[in-house]
């Protein structure tokens, strides 16, 4: 199965930012996914990406297993055995981030489905805030130059559309993977 990141909606939400009613309709994919805990990284740019991903403290197989079932989660895992006894799990083999994005897209139809819209420190849902909401937790010359932020309802952690946002961005851009038929 031929499968990758899907491009088409990027444009949209480059400007506009996360959740802003501008989300790319094909893409609306409800897969929810659990990455073992050698998968850190993974998980992040999965939430970037706009996959609602969850990543465990370590613990026993069996709490990843009965977690996956009991949220209908696909499990990532590096962990061939654990693959195995995990119906539609995905094994992870590389230790490069970006190959083991490649490695997702080629077993799951992996789309942007609303790029930066989570946290990636705790994967919910960001929501909008105005400069006021923000006062004292970001430096005030990035409050002053911005007028959208978002924030964690969780964590309180805020986010901004800054260089770290362009950079981002531009490394969804540069994954380059093949796109769904």
């Amino acid at each position: 199965m031929e499968c990758g990141v899907s491009t088409s909606c990027l444009s949209s939400w480059e400007t506009a930012g996360p959740s802003s009613g501008h989300r790319c309709s094909e893409a609306r994919v409800a897969m929810k996914i659990l990455c073992d805990h050698m998968l850190g990284s993974l998980a992040r740019w999965l939430r970037f990406m706009g996959y609602d991903t969850a990543y465990p403290e370590p613990g026993p197989d069996r709490s990843l297993i009965e977690r996956a079932r009991a949220e209908d989660r696909i499990l990532l895992t590096r962990d061939k055995e654990l693959a195995s006894r995990v119906p539609g799990s995905v094994q992870i083999r590389s230790d490069d981030l970006e190959e083991q994005i490649r490695e997702v897209a080629e077993q799951l139809p992996l789309r942007l489905i609303d790029p930066l819209s989570r946290c990636s420190l705790c994967n919910e849902v960001l929501v909008s805030a105005v400069p006021e909401d923000v006062k004292g937790l970001v430096p005030e010359g990035v409050r002053v130059r911005h007028h959208t932020f978002w924030r964690c309802p969780s964590c309180g952690r805020v986010y901004w559309q800054g260089s770290h946002w362009d950079k981002m961005i531009a490394r969804l851009h540069d994954l380059d993977l093949p796109r769904a038929p």
